[in-house]
């Protein structure tokens, strides 16, 4: 892919069916409360994130829209289509996942950091899973080489899915976050992808 396509955002939001409940698609600017909302019911457990307190729309207003204005960082959002006859554009948003700058020198482009997040109610069905690997399908053509992910070691199911989906372990940092009753360690796992790595007829344009 060309520089220039890779710098072009999209001007209409593309979606894509992941199964038959569940569309996904660029976040919009109206996606942030939600968005945030699904990030902060992550807090609590300490398992998912290093952030100790709920984080508000003003405090990540920037964060959103840097992706949002990003052609090769985006956030996709997962929605649920809960009937058949349902707007999708007021289905609920059940699901996210971004690709993050893993570095911010210039020569780290081709490699990025991901990350997902599920309502609690859509967890331990598969949606992680699903979700992660129509993302992989994507990274070629977002200029990515490098996928990598960085979780709490003792966030088991969250390595147990990126292992899944053939991650292996880069690196490990021990003791490297205090989480307030107690220190954690972080593994970095990571997965080369190609242009190999493309959508299959399951996750169409719709």
């Amino acid at each position: 892919m060309s520089a220039a396509a890779l710098n072009t955002i999209p001007t209409e939001l593309s979606t894509y069916q992941l199964t038959d409940q569940f569309v996904v698609q660029r976040a919009s600017k109206e996606d942030l409360a939600e968005v945030l909302a699904i990030y902060n019911q992550s807090i609590p457990g300490k398992q998912a994130t290093a952030n100790l307190a709920l984080v508000t729309v003003e405090e990540r207003a920037a964060w959103f829209d840097e992706h949002l204005d990003s052609a090769t960082r985006p956030i996709y959002v997962v929605k649920a289509l809960l009937s058949d006859d349902v707007d999708q554009t007021k289905a609920p948003i059940v699901a996210w996942g971004s690709f993050s700058d893993l570095y911010a020198r210039t020569a780290y482009h081709i490699s990025t950091e991901i990350s997902i997040y599920l309502n609690q109610d859509y967890q331990g069905k598969g949606l992680g899973s699903v979700l992660t690997r129509w993302m992989l399908t994507q990274a070629p053509s977002l200029g990515i080489r490098n996928i990598i992910a960085l979780v709490f070691a003792h966030n088991h199911p969250s390595l147990g899915l990126f292992r899944k989906l053939g991650f292996e372990q880069w690196g490990y940092m021990p003791e490297v976050c205090d989480m307030e009753g107690f220190i954690a360690d972080v593994v970095m796992l990571g997965k080369a992808v190609t242009s190999d790595d493309i959508l299959d007829k399951a996750s169409e344009t719709i």
